[in-house]
């Protein structure tokens, strides 16, 4: 299956645990400490409200293709809003999509570079 015949909402299933991923080896490799630790720092990454960041500050970065999958994303109908905005959300499912999307088409680098745009510029919050 093509990566672009997939719903928008198991791109986001998949990209969820890829930026997970990314998140949980940014932060092992930075500190050997305690698991609640780590759980407590990745935390910060992996909200909605920090995606939704996320989302905003790549926007600008990504190919039409990416765009276009992070609209995709953005727009997909989700029937589960945890304790974030509706629209924090949806940038969240947007981003994870994208990246989800990346993963599936095996774009490992050009994913690694986004996340590590992500990460830089949310560390100058």
């Amino acid at each position: 299956m093509k990566p672009e015949e997939y719903s928008p909402l198991v791109l986001a299933y998949m990209g969820d645990a890829v930026f997970e991923l990314y998140i949980r080896s940014m932060l092992v490799g930075r500190a050997n400490t305690s698991v609640n630790e780590l759980h407590r720092r990745a935390r910060a990454y992996v909200s909605a409200g920090a995606q939704a960041k996320m989302y905003h500050r790549l926007i600008d970065q990504l190919t039409d293709e990416e765009q276009a999958v992070l609209k995709r994303g953005r727009n997909a109908k989700t029937h589960t809003v945890r304790s974030a905005s509706v629209n924090d959300y949806r940038h969240a499912t947007g981003l994870e999509a994208l990246f989800g999307y990346l993963y599936i088409k095996r774009e490992y680098s050009r994913s690694q570079w986004l996340f590590d745009r992500c990460i830089n510029e949310n560390n100058e919050d």
